[in-house]
């Protein structure tokens, strides 16, 4: 089973990309949030893979964050839910989000998902409730009081970082410098782009 892959974006879509490793091109399908984080075309990703059997197919699902890929695999566990309905989860609400609703069992905010009607969500919070504080404890928080800019948009991005090997305390300085230096707020893939580069200056 594959469950990571290193290589050059060849191509990517909002729904999926292709990753080249060492001239063998991966179609991978991906949620929004993994497509608004990837790197320009021709650069390095690397990228958590699920690797999802079928009767009539190999499918791959990957994930910038191992985050994205552990609320995945616990929500194709929920009876209904594919991974097709699981990845529209992770597209429509951050990982953070997801989990809050899962937890205060938001049913109201569960069915915003495109394709999940109010008793797909009962039946997510329900399962999944006592499942999701795993993840939520992996998630590296971050303190509103330290400082300006520390959003959504920074959490996820430090998660991302350190997901991706480095430091937590290196990425959080990396990105403290670019909202730092930003003049409005920094969307997402701006935001873990940028920290990339202050990463590589070191």
């Amino acid at each position: 089973m594959i469950a990571f892959l290193t290589g050059r974006l060849a191509f990517k879509a909002p729904t999926h990309l292709t990753l080249d490793v060492q001239g063998v091109g991966y179609e991978v399908h991906i949620p929004l949030s993994t497509y608004y984080a990837l790197p320009n075309l021709d650069e390095v990703t690397a990228l958590n893979i699920h690797t999802h059997l079928r009767e009539d197919a190999i499918q791959l699902f990957g994930f910038l964050s191992h985050s994205e890929k552990e609320l995945f695999l616990l929500l194709t566990t929920v009876s209904g839910i594919g991974p097709k309905l699981a990845l529209s989860a992770l597209s429509s609400l951050p990982v953070t989000e997801l989990v809050r609703a899962v937890q205060a069992e938001d049913i109201d905010k569960l069915s915003t998902v495109p394709g999940i009607g109010k008793k797909s969500a009962s039946r997510i919070a329900l399962e999944l409730k006592d499942k999701v504080g795993k993840i939520q404890s992996a998630t590296v928080q971050v303190s509103a009081s330290e400082g300006p800019g520390l959003d959504g948009p920074f959490e996820d991005a430090l998660s991302a970082l350190v997901n991706l090997g480095y430091r937590p305390q290196d990425a959080k300085e990396a990105l403290r410098r670019v909202t730092k230096g930003a003049t409005g707020p920094v969307v997402l893939k701006n935001l873990i782009g940028e920290g990339l580069k202050e990463l590589a200056r070191g």
